[in-house]
């Protein structure tokens, strides 16, 4: 036990004995920051209707996590390369588990939204912390299949923080989705004190506080800028944020060109296995976070899944990445990682556009394909990006590395579902009134225009007032034909409603599917051309010969790094 708490693994004359044990530690940690955001959406119908929330609060409760944790991390990478990656993470694992407790005790929006803010902080701790401490335990000739391993518990988290989600709303309430965050969280500081081995780079003198005080600014105004313009309108707010954005982004591209330890060389971006890695995460995450943000609706308010099955239902997406890791591990080293990652992103864009087919006749059935198909891409692509990002790095920037990654899903992820989002809503309320003017025409209900104005709002608001609906006729009709007919009628008229809603959300969804899939199919084209072929070295000798040439080249960059 003394070895992983005394002896820092950058001492060790060999590979640390207890490296997967230690990488268990790593997706611990990894796994509850990213269900963080997926179990949310699951437990928000009950925030709601508990705390009052309206879209405004729930669309920040939601994102008040996502700001700080992209802001952050490139800063928090560089600490945590500089003093200390396990104590990075260990203080990340505390924030993040305090703040779980509680943003469980509050009961306001405001609460909640700063209990979620601090969650935030701590996730910028952790992840990179996982990634670098992982890059530092594993010899190189192991990473890719521990990064293999990391990538495919990202996936799983995004199908298990669902189904843990609703297994908990069935006896409790949204409270418990908290809560769970902190005996992981407990176990993952335990863990990390036991079987992580310390870490820190040598030779790193002072940190560019400068560089990382810009990183935050643009990255945090960006974030803010995707999230506020699309939902809430492009006025002061947002607009000041796309200006911070841009203006900071131009003064951090030039401070670090010309700073002599930046916290990230922005040159890197001109190697193409570097900057292609980069994008391929960033557009895979757009389409994925899109699709999962509405296929979670489609399956609670179109076909009536609660928490915990719709959680169940996601499974296989989970399976689907493992399977793709697996994939990957044998398809790299053989084809190299451009038609991995082109391959994985193709199988990506055949799996949105599958769901093009969606319409309010569709049935899960229809939904298990696509999933399926999505969860492959997942494993086949991110793993052999990943692994290119921090292999990109010194062993002294491994927590800027990490950060890089990270940072590049939660762009993405926040785009995917600013993006897609504002389509699914807009298409929505089009397609709604649309539907209710052939109802109208049609003998049914006629929806008043405030009626009409709240359903619009979204697919739950639209089932809301179907039910509002059916009361209404039921209390009207009463007098005139009696209680019982009154509540058939009314029930009848609710369920026209609610076949509007489906259907003009269900088209929605295909439409949005549509624009995900062109968006992830040019990102395709665009990735692969940028990702470099493989080496005439490792065309020549194969892949044995192509990892020596790797190995060589980086502890060529390697040393160039220290030496700077």
């Amino acid at each position: 036990m003394g070895l992983a708490m005394s002896t820092p693994v950058d001492e060790m004359d060999g590979p640390y004995k207890r490296r997967w044990l230690a990488l268990v530690v790593l997706c611990l940690s990894l796994l509850i920051i990213v269900m963080a955001n997926t179990s949310l959406t699951v437990a928000a119908p009950d925030m709601v209707k508990d705390l009052g929330l309206g879209s405004s609060d729930l669309q920040w409760v939601i994102d008040g996590y996502t700001v700080p944790y992209a802001a952050l991390m490139l800063i928090l990478g560089a600490v945590g390369d500089k003093y200390s990656r396990r104590g990075a993470l260990v203080l990340g694992l505390f924030v993040f588990g305090a703040a779980s407790v509680a943003g469980s005790l509050v009961d306001s929006s405001t609460g909640v939204i700063a209990a979620r803010a601090v969650m935030g902080v701590g996730a910028a701790m952790i992840m990179p912390a996982t990634l670098s401490l992982l890059a530092a335990t594993f010899p190189r000739e192991e990473r890719a299949k521990a990064i293999t391993i990391w990538t495919a518990t990202a996936g799983l988290a995004i199908a298990v923080g669902p189904l843990v989600a609703g297994a908990l709303l069935e006896d409790h309430g949204w409270a418990s989705t908290f809560l769970i965050n902190v005996p992981i969280a407990v176990l993952g500081i335990v863990g990390a004190l036991l079987l992580v081995p310390p870490s820190k780079a040598s030779g790193v003198d002072k940190i560019d506080y400068i560089g990382g005080a810009l990183s935050v600014v643009w990255v945090g105004s960006l974030i803010f800028m995707i999230i506020e313009g699309p939902h809430f309108g492009w006025g002061a707010k947002a607009i000041t944020a796309a200006v911070l954005a841009g203006v900071g982004l131009v003064l951090f591209v030039l401070w670090e060109l010309r700073h002599p330890q930046p916290v990230l060389d922005v040159r890197r971006f001109a190697k193409r296995a570097f900057a292609g890695s980069t994008l391929a995460v960033a557009l895979f995450f757009l389409a994925v976070f899109g699709a999962f943000y509405y296929l979670t609706q489609h399956l609670q308010f179109v076909l009536g899944y609660s928490p915990l099955d719709t959680g169940v239902r996601m499974l296989p997406l989970a399976g689907a990445v493992f399977v793709g890791g697996a994939l990957t591990a044998f398809l790299t080293p053989k084809f190299g990682m451009k038609v991995t990652v082109a391959l994985g992103m193709t199988v990506g864009t055949v799996a949105i556009a599958l769901l093009t087919r969606v319409d309010a006749n569709s049935t899960y059935d229809d939904f298990l394909v696509p999933l399926m198909i999505l969860g492959l891409a997942i494993g086949l692509s991110l793993s052999p990006c990943t692994n290119a990002i921090m292999g990109s790095f010194p062993e002294t920037q491994l927590g800027v590395g990490g950060a890089v990654n990270s940072t590049s899903i939660e762009l993405g992820g926040s785009l995917g579902i600013a993006i897609l989002g504002t389509v699914l809503a807009k298409t929505y309320s089009s397609n709604l009134a649309d539907a209710a003017a052939e109802v109208a025409a049609g003998g049914g209900p006629k929806l008043p225009e405030k009626a009409l104005g709240a359903a619009q709002d979204s697919v739950g608001a639209g089932l809301y007032v179907a039910e509002e609906v059916g009361k209404q006729v039921a209390a009207g009709a009463a007098p005139k034909i009696g209680a019982e007919k009154a509540a058939q009628l009314g029930a009848q008229q609710a369920q026209t409603v609610v076949e509007a809603v489906h259907k003009a959300f269900a088209d929605s969804v295909a439409h949005t599917s549509v624009i995900g899939a062109v968006v992830l199919g040019i990102g395709t084209v665009v990735v692969t051309l940028l990702l470099p072929r493989r080496g005439a070295q490792a065309a020549a000798g194969g892949p044995a010969v192509a990892a020596k040439g790797e190995a060589k080249q980086a502890a060529t960059e390697e040393k160039a790094g220290s030496r700077a």
